[in-house]
């Protein structure tokens, strides 16, 4: 149904290194697994090949370096960089920019990963695609799914947005709802082990994360922002949950520097609700379940963290910036002046970058990308009564 991309060699595990034939590993490495290290796979390509497509737009511009060559489509991709130029000169950077992935169909940069992940289901002979979402996953699936013909199921809790509930019902998708947030990985493996479903988000506890064809889709913001950005930023700021899309803007930008398109990486920064991350760049493992609130900031929660996630940090020398909901609804409202409506979990860059200037980790020789994954139009997010921002019509005085 969809063209492979024959430059693909196989799947390579993240932490042993050993290849795997092309196939599906909806739980990682299993040798790493075996171990008792969950470790997610990625696609290996027997060569780097960044020739665009200029016929093409978004994602099929990139295709020699994704593994399928044609897949569903509703236009991803090619989303603005943003200069921020008032904060960055409050801030005292030497430049600040926001990589808006709110203009992508469904709103988030899940619909990078969405068209390669229901191209592998279909090409693999699956009927019905199936993934754990707070929303933005689930929406972005729904509509790819209805776009291949397949059914697509998505698995939420009880108190998930009924914006996002919306959408996914009108694109055609099954809800089932569960109690707990690591429901969903269970009723996902029962449904995958039992009845041969597509998982497209991880299901196991530790977790691993998402289709790793999928997550291929994210290396095209890397590909972009080498486009985009002259001379090549220093620091790149990410809404992290489980690292799909900060593992895919750095496999992305290693591939770019390996084919001798960006000369300097750049360090990466995930910001998470609550030290996650930042505990295991302290030393805690990071197979184990940490502590903390998250209940504003739904699209990067929960208390797990993968493999994936610690090895870019590694690897960039970055870091991890913890900043919590209400930090984060300020940083919405001060977007908002700047004419950006981020959902309130991409917000959180804002506050990184701040607490990073507070603690002279960055300054004015940096050049900072924040990545804001998701437009604020489907959330609900003020408190108070609307009628309380509403004003009476002004007396016109005659």
């Amino acid at each position: 149904m969809y063209t492979w991309n024959e430059n693909v060699s196989g799947l390579i595990c993240l932490r042993c290194e050993r290849v795997y034939e092309v196939g599906d590993y909806a739980t990682g490495c299993p040798d790493c697994l075996q171990a008792g290290f969950p470790v997610s796979l990625a696609l290996q390509y027997k060569q780097v090949d960044l020739k665009q497509d200029h016929k093409a737009t978004g994602l099929m511009n990139y295709k020699a370096m994704l593994p399928y060559q044609t897949f569903p489509t509703l236009g991803e991709g090619a989303t603005p960089l943003l200069a921020l130029d008032t904060l960055a000169q409050e801030l005292g950077l030497g430049r600040l920019s926001l990589k808006n992935e709110g203009q992508n169909p469904t709103g988030s940069h899940k619909d990078r990963m969405s068209p390669l992940a229901v191209a592998r289901a279909a090409s693999s002979g699956f009927d019905t695609v199936v993934a754990a979402s707070t929303g933005n996953q689930g929406t972005s699936l729904a509509a790819y799914a209805a776009r291949a013909g397949l059914r697509c199921v998505v698995v939420v809790t009880q108190s998930v947005n009924p914006i996002w509930l919306q959408a996914m019902i009108q694109t055609g998708a099954q809800l089932v709802a569960v109690n707990q947030a690591k429901d969903r990985w269970a009723y996902i493996k029962e449904r995958v082990c039992e009845d041969g479903w597509f998982p497209v988000t991880n299901y196991i506890d530790p977790p691993v994360g998402s289709n790793p064809y999928g997550v291929q889709g994210y290396k095209t913001l890397a590909y972009e922002l080498v486009e985009q950005c002259d001379p090549s930023p220093t620091v790149i700021v990410v809404p992290t949950s489980r690292g799909d899309l900060l593992w895919g803007i750095w496999e992305g930008l290693k591939e770019a520097h390996r084919a001798g398109m960006l000369t300097e990486l750049p360090r990466m920064v995930a910001v998470e609700p609550f030290p996650r991350l930042q505990a295991v760049q302290n030393g805690m493992d990071y197979r184990q379940n940490f502590a903390g609130e998250s209940s504003l900031l739904p699209s990067i929660s929960g208390t797990t963290v993968t493999y994936q996630a610690l090895q870019v940090l590694q690897q960039s020398q970055g870091l991890a910036v913890a900043v919590s909901g209400e930090e984060a609804e300020r940083a919405q409202v001060r977007l908002g002046q700047e004419g950006l409506y981020l959902e309130r979990s991409s917000a959180t860059v804002l506050t990184a970058v701040e607490k990073l200037v507070q603690e002279k980790r960055i300054g004015a020789d940096d050049r900072v990308v924040m990545i804001g994954t998701s437009n604020g139009y489907k959330e609900m997010t003020l408190r108070e009564p609307y009628t309380s921002y509403l004003l009476e019509p002004e007396s016109s005085g005659n």
